[in-house]
């Protein structure tokens, strides 16, 4: 995917038809994760491990209109589908060191999102969008919209469930040495989210070019 560029509408069905489908494999997978003999994710870690598949996906879409929001919608997919099943698995702190690293990816590709940046796989953050030359001399404006306040609310809901259930948890997450890496989950995120100032709808973030 160019990220300078918007996907063409061929591009978009064949992103689209490809995130409903592994949306659909996974959700199918984690019903039957009772019965490791009929699933492909019987454990968090083969949960994790597919979630990241889709994440690394989701994140090479490019903030560029009109195809920012595809990655905002379903960024914020992924994010309640997590929040929401990790928890139907038995605990096993074996599995929090890779939950807690999912978690930091996550953190920081929200960061990425809000900043309306691309995504940087070797880093694993966010970098700004440096237009190409030939772009800059054709005078071409690229306008990436901005995560609206409606999405910034559900991303605030989903993330005030990322806290400890319970006095055993914190227990564990003290004596493994993790409770504060799991106390400071999305703190960019937040961050973020609290620097918010409500944007006009008709005015979204521009990368001036000319």
């Amino acid at each position: 995917m160019n990220v300078t560029t918007p996907l063409s509408k061929a591009q978009e069905r064949k992103a689209v038809q490809y995130v409903e489908d592994t949306f659909m494999d996974i959700r199918s997978a984690y019903k039957k994760r009772s019965e490791p003999s009929m699933t492909k994710l019987p454990t968090p870690s083969s949960y994790l491990h597919a979630m990241q598949s889709l994440l690394a996906f989701i994140l090479r879409i490019p903030p560029v209109d009109p195809s920012t929001p595809l990655r905002t919608t379903f960024l914020l997919r992924l994010t309640g589908d997590v929040m929401n099943s990790v928890t139907g698995y038995p605990p096993d702190m074996a599995d929090f060191r890779q939950l807690l690293d999912f978690m930091d990816d996550l953190d920081q590709a929200w960061v990425a999102v809000l900043r309306s940046q691309i995504w940087d796989p070797d880093k694993g953050e966010g970098i700004d969008l440096i237009v190409p030359a030939d772009l800059m001399q054709s005078g071409t404006t690229i306008q990436s919209a901005p995560v609206s306040q409606t999405e910034r609310t559900k991303l605030r809901r989903q993330l005030a469930g990322s806290t400890p259930d319970g006095e055993d948890d914190e227990f564990e997450l003290e004596r493994n040495g993790l409770f504060q890496e799991f106390n400071d989950l999305f703190a960019n995120t937040l961050a973020e989210l609290g620097n918010f100032a409500k944007p006009s709808p008709d005015n979204p973030t521009m990368m001036d070019t000319g």
